[in-house]
Protein backbone atom coordinates (compact mmCIF):
# COMPACT_ATOMS: atom_id res chain seq x y z
CA UNK A 1 0.00 0.00 0.00
CA UNK A 2 0.98 3.53 -0.93
CA UNK A 3 2.22 5.62 2.27
CA UNK A 4 0.08 9.50 2.18
CA UNK A 5 1.61 10.38 5.78
CA UNK A 6 4.80 8.69 7.83
CA UNK A 7 4.66 9.67 11.31
CA UNK A 8 8.45 9.65 13.32
CA UNK A 9 9.18 10.09 16.83
CA UNK A 10 6.53 12.50 17.38
CA UNK A 11 6.80 14.14 20.36
CA UNK A 12 4.31 16.86 22.16
CA UNK A 13 5.29 19.12 25.01
CA UNK A 14 3.49 21.74 26.21
CA UNK A 15 5.05 23.59 28.79
CA UNK A 16 3.46 24.53 32.63
CA UNK A 17 4.55 27.57 33.58
CA UNK A 18 4.52 29.21 36.83
CA UNK A 19 4.13 32.53 38.17
CA UNK A 20 3.73 36.32 36.43
CA UNK A 21 7.16 35.73 35.39
CA UNK A 22 5.97 32.69 33.33
CA UNK A 23 8.71 30.19 34.51
CA UNK A 24 8.67 26.96 33.09
CA UNK A 25 7.95 24.57 36.29
CA UNK A 26 7.71 21.18 34.04
CA UNK A 27 5.80 19.75 30.71
CA UNK A 28 2.85 18.08 30.00
CA UNK A 29 4.08 15.42 28.01
CA UNK A 30 0.74 14.59 24.90
CA UNK A 31 2.93 12.35 23.01
CA UNK A 32 5.52 10.56 23.57
CA UNK A 33 7.71 8.99 20.55
CA UNK A 34 4.83 8.14 18.55
CA UNK A 35 5.48 5.77 15.08
CA UNK A 36 2.63 5.28 12.41
CA UNK A 37 2.31 5.13 8.63
CA UNK A 38 -1.06 6.14 7.50
CA UNK A 39 -1.83 4.50 3.69
CA UNK A 40 -3.80 6.41 1.23
CA UNK A 41 -7.49 5.12 0.84
CA UNK A 42 -7.73 3.77 4.49
CA UNK A 43 -9.83 4.96 7.06
CA UNK A 44 -7.13 4.50 10.07
CA UNK A 45 -8.99 4.47 13.68
CA UNK A 46 -7.90 6.13 16.39
CA UNK A 47 -9.50 5.17 20.23
CA UNK A 48 -8.40 5.24 23.84
CA UNK A 49 -9.52 7.14 27.02
CA UNK A 50 -10.07 11.03 26.99
CA UNK A 51 -6.37 12.62 27.66
CA UNK A 52 -5.05 9.89 26.12
CA UNK A 53 -3.33 12.51 23.58
CA UNK A 54 -5.99 11.84 20.24
CA UNK A 55 -7.11 14.88 19.43
CA UNK A 56 -3.36 15.89 19.69
CA UNK A 57 -2.42 13.73 17.40
CA UNK A 58 -4.55 14.74 14.77
CA UNK A 59 -3.84 18.23 15.35
CA UNK A 60 -0.22 17.94 15.09
CA UNK A 61 -0.12 15.99 11.62
CA UNK A 62 -2.73 18.86 9.93
CA UNK A 63 0.08 21.12 11.43
CA UNK A 64 -2.51 22.94 13.44
CA UNK A 65 0.21 22.53 16.35
CA UNK A 66 3.72 22.52 16.17
CA UNK A 67 4.78 19.57 17.36
CA UNK A 68 8.31 19.70 19.93
CA UNK A 69 10.45 17.34 17.70
CA UNK A 70 9.51 14.60 15.30
CA UNK A 71 9.22 14.70 11.63
CA UNK A 72 5.81 14.33 9.51
CA UNK A 73 6.36 12.86 5.99
CA UNK A 74 3.18 14.27 3.55
CA UNK A 75 3.22 12.31 0.64
CA UNK A 76 7.20 12.35 0.90
CA UNK A 77 7.92 15.99 2.38
CA UNK A 78 8.57 16.87 5.63
CA UNK A 79 5.74 19.43 6.28
CA UNK A 80 7.32 20.92 9.84
CA UNK A 81 10.35 21.94 7.77
CA UNK A 82 8.01 23.56 5.60
CA UNK A 83 7.16 28.09 6.09
CA UNK A 84 4.13 29.20 6.31
CA UNK A 85 3.74 30.23 2.91
CA UNK A 86 4.80 27.05 1.37
CA UNK A 87 1.60 25.00 2.64
CA UNK A 88 -1.06 26.07 0.71
CA UNK A 89 -1.35 23.26 -1.14
CA UNK A 90 -0.80 20.90 2.07
CA UNK A 91 -3.70 22.66 3.79
CA UNK A 92 -5.73 22.34 0.84
CA UNK A 93 -5.71 18.80 0.90
CA UNK A 94 -6.50 18.36 4.80
CA UNK A 95 -8.96 18.95 6.61
CA UNK A 96 -10.30 18.57 10.05
CA UNK A 97 -14.30 17.64 10.86
CA UNK A 98 -14.59 18.88 14.84
CA UNK A 99 -16.49 16.99 17.44
CA UNK A 100 -19.19 19.70 17.92
CA UNK A 101 -21.12 20.68 15.53
CA UNK A 102 -23.17 23.23 17.31
CA UNK A 103 -19.86 25.38 17.95
CA UNK A 104 -17.73 24.88 14.66
CA UNK A 105 -20.21 26.46 12.23
CA UNK A 106 -20.06 30.21 12.41
CA UNK A 107 -23.87 31.30 13.60
CA UNK A 108 -23.70 34.72 11.59
CA UNK A 109 -23.14 33.21 8.60
CA UNK A 110 -25.53 31.79 6.18
CA UNK A 111 -24.65 28.22 5.05
CA UNK A 112 -23.82 29.14 1.56
CA UNK A 113 -21.27 31.77 2.90
CA UNK A 114 -19.81 28.62 5.19
CA UNK A 115 -20.03 26.59 2.24
CA UNK A 116 -18.05 29.45 0.19
CA UNK A 117 -15.30 30.44 3.02
CA UNK A 118 -13.18 27.90 1.80
CA UNK A 119 -12.86 28.96 -2.04
CA UNK A 120 -11.94 32.34 -1.24
CA UNK A 121 -9.05 31.89 1.66
CA UNK A 122 -7.59 28.96 -1.47
CA UNK A 123 -7.51 32.36 -3.72
CA UNK A 124 -10.91 30.72 -5.94
CA UNK A 125 -13.11 33.52 -7.28
CA UNK A 126 -15.09 32.22 -10.12
CA UNK A 127 -18.55 33.20 -8.61
CA UNK A 128 -20.27 30.47 -11.03
CA UNK A 129 -17.49 27.59 -10.57
CA UNK A 130 -18.19 28.43 -6.56
CA UNK A 131 -22.15 28.00 -6.75
CA UNK A 132 -21.80 24.80 -9.01
CA UNK A 133 -19.49 23.53 -6.17
CA UNK A 134 -21.35 24.26 -3.40
CA UNK A 135 -24.60 22.93 -4.95
CA UNK A 136 -22.68 19.37 -5.63
CA UNK A 137 -21.53 18.68 -2.42
CA UNK A 138 -24.90 19.97 -0.96
CA UNK A 139 -26.13 17.15 -2.69
CA UNK A 140 -23.61 14.96 -2.22
CA UNK A 141 -24.13 15.27 1.90
CA UNK A 142 -28.14 14.27 1.29
CA UNK A 143 -29.79 17.82 1.75
CA UNK A 144 -31.35 20.17 -1.04
CA UNK A 145 -30.52 23.72 -2.20
CA UNK A 146 -32.66 25.12 0.11
CA UNK A 147 -30.44 25.51 3.14
CA UNK A 148 -27.99 27.50 2.00
CA UNK A 149 -30.38 31.00 2.54
CA UNK A 150 -30.39 29.74 5.96
CA UNK A 151 -28.62 29.47 9.03
CA UNK A 152 -26.95 27.07 11.10
CA UNK A 153 -29.34 27.31 14.74
CA UNK A 154 -31.81 26.03 12.10
CA UNK A 155 -30.65 22.80 11.78
CA UNK A 156 -30.65 19.89 14.24
CA UNK A 157 -27.15 18.48 14.64
CA UNK A 158 -27.26 15.35 12.38
CA UNK A 159 -27.82 18.08 9.69
CA UNK A 160 -25.25 20.36 11.50
CA UNK A 161 -22.64 17.72 11.19
CA UNK A 162 -23.24 17.15 7.27
CA UNK A 163 -22.67 20.89 6.88
CA UNK A 164 -19.49 20.77 8.81
CA UNK A 165 -18.47 17.34 6.07
CA UNK A 166 -19.42 19.22 3.61
CA UNK A 167 -17.34 22.24 4.23
CA UNK A 168 -14.34 20.26 4.94
CA UNK A 169 -14.65 18.05 1.73
CA UNK A 170 -15.40 20.70 -0.61
CA UNK A 171 -11.90 21.71 -1.84
CA UNK A 172 -11.84 17.71 -2.29
CA UNK A 173 -9.11 17.16 -0.32
CA UNK A 174 -6.95 14.14 0.02
CA UNK A 175 -6.75 13.55 3.80
CA UNK A 176 -9.34 14.14 6.47
CA UNK A 177 -8.71 14.27 10.61
CA UNK A 178 -12.65 12.79 12.01
CA UNK A 179 -12.24 13.75 15.40
CA UNK A 180 -15.25 12.35 17.54
CA UNK A 181 -17.32 13.97 14.78
CA UNK A 182 -20.45 11.98 16.40
CA UNK A 183 -19.87 11.94 19.86
CA UNK A 184 -22.10 14.59 20.01
CA UNK A 185 -25.21 13.24 18.15
CA UNK A 186 -27.92 11.28 19.16
CA UNK A 187 -27.30 7.49 18.60
CA UNK A 188 -30.18 7.57 15.93
CA UNK A 189 -28.38 9.82 14.14
CA UNK A 190 -25.14 8.23 14.46
CA UNK A 191 -24.91 5.90 12.18
CA UNK A 192 -26.31 8.29 8.92
CA UNK A 193 -22.75 10.33 9.27
CA UNK A 194 -20.89 7.42 9.71
CA UNK A 195 -22.41 6.19 6.57
CA UNK A 196 -22.01 9.42 5.04
CA UNK A 197 -18.40 9.07 5.68
CA UNK A 198 -17.37 5.51 4.50
CA UNK A 199 -19.70 6.62 1.01
CA UNK A 200 -17.81 9.73 0.63
CA UNK A 201 -14.27 7.93 1.43
CA UNK A 202 -15.00 5.76 -1.74
CA UNK A 203 -16.94 8.51 -3.43
CA UNK A 204 -13.74 10.90 -3.16
CA UNK A 205 -11.08 8.49 -2.44
CA UNK A 206 -10.48 9.67 0.79
CA UNK A 207 -7.62 8.49 3.40
CA UNK A 208 -9.30 9.21 7.30
CA UNK A 209 -7.88 9.49 11.03
CA UNK A 210 -11.12 8.65 12.39
CA UNK A 211 -10.84 9.73 16.44
CA UNK A 212 -13.46 7.56 18.29
CA UNK A 213 -13.60 6.33 22.18
CA UNK A 214 -16.27 4.12 21.05
CA UNK A 215 -15.30 0.66 19.52
CA UNK A 216 -17.93 -0.64 18.06
CA UNK A 217 -17.73 2.77 15.64
CA UNK A 218 -14.02 2.04 15.19
CA UNK A 219 -15.13 -1.94 13.74
CA UNK A 220 -17.26 -0.44 11.52
CA UNK A 221 -15.48 2.23 10.11
CA UNK A 222 -12.24 1.87 10.24
CA UNK A 223 -9.73 -0.34 7.79
CA UNK A 224 -6.72 -0.43 10.64
CA UNK A 225 -7.13 0.40 14.17
CA UNK A 226 -4.31 2.23 16.29
CA UNK A 227 -4.77 1.98 19.87
CA UNK A 228 -3.30 5.02 21.90
CA UNK A 229 -2.41 5.30 26.14
CA UNK A 230 -1.18 8.58 27.20
CA UNK A 231 0.54 9.88 24.04
CA UNK A 232 1.59 6.16 23.12
CA UNK A 233 0.71 3.64 20.39
CA UNK A 234 0.09 0.74 21.94
CA UNK A 235 -0.89 -1.87 19.99
CA UNK A 236 -1.35 -1.27 16.24
CA UNK A 237 -3.46 -3.96 13.77
CA UNK A 238 -5.53 -4.54 10.85
CA UNK A 239 -9.52 -4.10 11.93
CA UNK A 240 -10.21 -7.63 11.97
CA UNK A 241 -7.05 -8.81 13.42
CA UNK A 242 -7.43 -6.47 16.56
CA UNK A 243 -10.99 -7.57 17.07
CA UNK A 244 -10.52 -11.02 16.67
CA UNK A 245 -6.86 -11.26 18.61
CA UNK A 246 -6.08 -7.90 20.41
CA UNK A 247 -3.08 -8.45 22.90
CA UNK A 248 -2.51 -5.44 24.82
CA UNK A 249 -4.19 -5.43 28.05
CA UNK A 250 -5.37 -1.61 27.68
CA UNK A 251 -6.78 -3.23 24.58
CA UNK A 252 -8.55 -5.59 26.48
CA UNK A 253 -9.41 -3.34 28.93
CA UNK A 254 -11.18 -1.01 26.42
CA UNK A 255 -13.21 -4.55 25.72
CA UNK A 256 -14.27 -5.41 28.85
CA UNK A 257 -15.03 -1.86 29.76
CA UNK A 258 -18.07 -2.48 27.12
CA UNK A 259 -21.40 -3.75 28.62
CA UNK A 260 -22.51 -6.66 27.81
CA UNK A 261 -25.77 -8.84 28.72
CA UNK A 262 -24.48 -12.04 29.54
CA UNK A 263 -24.90 -15.36 32.12
CA UNK A 264 -21.49 -16.11 31.55
CA UNK A 265 -19.74 -15.15 34.63
CA UNK A 266 -16.63 -17.18 33.57
CA UNK A 267 -14.89 -14.68 31.91
CA UNK A 268 -12.34 -12.56 33.66
CA UNK A 269 -12.31 -9.16 32.62
CA UNK A 270 -9.35 -6.30 32.60
CA UNK A 271 -10.50 -4.01 35.28
CA UNK A 272 -8.45 -1.20 35.37
CA UNK A 273 -6.95 0.43 38.90
CA UNK A 274 -7.08 4.23 39.35
CA UNK A 275 -7.49 6.55 36.97
CA UNK A 276 -5.84 7.80 33.38
CA UNK A 277 -1.87 8.95 34.90
CA UNK A 278 -2.19 12.98 34.82
CA UNK A 279 0.36 13.65 31.25
CA UNK A 280 2.42 16.29 33.26
CA UNK A 281 3.55 13.48 35.60
CA UNK A 282 3.17 9.88 33.65
CA UNK A 283 4.90 7.16 35.27
CA UNK A 284 8.33 5.78 34.66
CA UNK A 285 9.20 2.82 32.40
CA UNK A 286 5.83 1.44 30.69
CA UNK A 287 3.28 4.02 30.78
CA UNK A 288 0.88 1.24 31.96
CA UNK A 289 2.20 -0.36 34.37
CA UNK A 290 0.73 1.35 36.96
CA UNK A 291 -2.61 0.19 35.90
CA UNK A 292 -1.95 -3.00 34.05
CA UNK A 293 -2.68 -6.41 36.19
CA UNK A 294 0.03 -8.41 34.23
CA UNK A 295 2.80 -5.79 35.31
CA UNK A 296 6.32 -7.30 35.88
CA UNK A 297 9.35 -5.56 37.77
CA UNK A 298 11.04 -4.56 34.32
CA UNK A 299 7.80 -2.49 33.67
CA UNK A 300 8.44 -0.62 36.00
CA UNK A 301 11.70 1.32 35.09
CA UNK A 302 11.95 0.19 30.94
CA UNK A 303 9.49 1.25 28.45
CA UNK A 304 9.00 -1.31 25.22
CA UNK A 305 9.08 -0.65 22.21
CA UNK A 306 5.96 -0.87 19.72
CA UNK A 307 6.98 -4.47 17.69
CA UNK A 308 5.34 -6.35 15.62
CA UNK A 309 3.96 -9.91 16.65
CA UNK A 310 2.46 -11.18 13.51
CA UNK A 311 2.03 -9.24 9.56
CA UNK A 312 0.47 -5.82 10.13
CA UNK A 313 0.32 -6.43 13.85
CA UNK A 314 2.14 -5.04 16.30
CA UNK A 315 2.02 -4.71 20.43
CA UNK A 316 4.10 -2.29 23.04
CA UNK A 317 4.20 -4.59 25.54
CA UNK A 318 6.96 -6.88 27.41
CA UNK A 319 4.13 -9.88 28.05
CA UNK A 320 5.00 -10.64 24.00
CA UNK A 321 8.38 -10.01 24.08
CA UNK A 322 10.14 -13.50 22.58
Amino acid sequence: MEKLFEIKNLNMYYPVTDGILGNIKGYVYALNNVNIDIYKNEILGLVGESGSGKSTFGNCILKLITPTSGEIFFEGENILTKKKNQLKTFRKNTQLIFQNPYMSLNPRMKIYDILKEPFIVNGIKNKKEIEEKIKKIVSLIGMQDEILSRYPHEFSGGQRQRIAIARAIILKPQFIVADEPVSALDVSIQAQIINLLTDLKQHLNLTMLFISHDLSIIKYISDRVAVMYLGEIVELAEKNEFFANHKHPYSQALFDAVPVISDDKKHSKTILKGDLPLPNNPPSGCKFHTRCPYAMDKCKTENPELKELAPNHSVKCFLFEK
